[in-house]
């Protein structure tokens, strides 16, 4: 049965714990940054940051609210970057059938450059990034090698405000459901983003242009055979 997160943003307090706890399972180092009057830190992912918490500060009805957002890779439920990817380096992607994780492997090093930004590019939330000193195209794994082991994602293991939480995807969508009609009370504009094409299905609060570029889609995804028939048979045409 495929995983996913189900990610309350209205249970979030901005500690920033998920974002240590993904760095010390991965054993990443420290990323020299610049106090830019935010807490948010780095700005962005990068190639040792698989999860950040944004903050957008807004006024909302004449009073000044944060809105916090951990941003990871959302495990699309059929990954344009894997079919990019195949079209490249057949295996720099890869989508586990246990779960669910799109996972980028050691063939990744086999991307150039331009092909690692085309795949970054493509990705509905902008995700993956390159590391140069590596080679490796890089994001979120799911801590797949938790799951597979029984246990959950570092990030979901630190949370103690039940923000992130992590199961059976039916599981966590009912979940979702049952958060955003309690939600609704508080908030009447909560929605969840993008539940049906991805395995991190986000609870936020106020309308999606509230927070940042990339927390949801612009358009809906298109199935796998009209994304192949629309983005990457055209390509292969041209290279061949």
């Amino acid at each position: 049965m495929p995983k996913a997160f189900f990610i309350d943003t209205s249970r979030c307090t901005a500690c920033r714990g998920c974002q240590v706890a993904c760095k010390e399972w991965h054993e990443h180092g420290v990323v020299p940054t610049l106090q830019r009057g935010t807490h948010q830190n780095p700005p962005e992912l990068t190639p040792t940051n698989f999860k950040i918490v944004h903050f957008d500060e807004h006024k909302i009805d004449g009073r000044i609210h944060w809105l916090f957002f951990p941003e990871q890779c959302r495990h699309c439920v059929n990954p344009p970057c894997k079919d990019f990817g195949d079209m490249y380096v057949p295996g720099a992607v890869i989508q586990d059938e246990a779960t669910g994780a799109v996972l980028y492997t050691e063939k990744s090093k086999e991307l150039t450059p331009e092909q690692c930004k085309d795949i970054q590019e493509l990705c509905p939330y902008f995700v993956p990034r390159r590391d140069e000193k590596t080679g490796l195209l890089t994001k979120c794994d799911m801590c797949i090698d938790r799951v597979q082991a029984g246990m959950k994602p570092a990030c979901v293991k630190t949370c103690c405000t039940g923000t992130m939480n992590f199961g059976e995807r039916e599981e966590m969508l009912a979940l979702a459901h049952k958060s955003l009609e309690k939600a609704k009370k508080k908030h009447p504009q909560a929605s969840l983003l993008d539940e049906d094409s991805v395995n991190v299905i986000y609870l936020v609060t106020q309308p999606r242009d509230k927070y940042f570029e990339h927390a949801s889609r612009d358009i809906k995804p298109l199935s796998r055979q009209a994304f192949l028939q629309k983005i990457i048979e055209p390509v292969r045409r041209m290279a061949g």
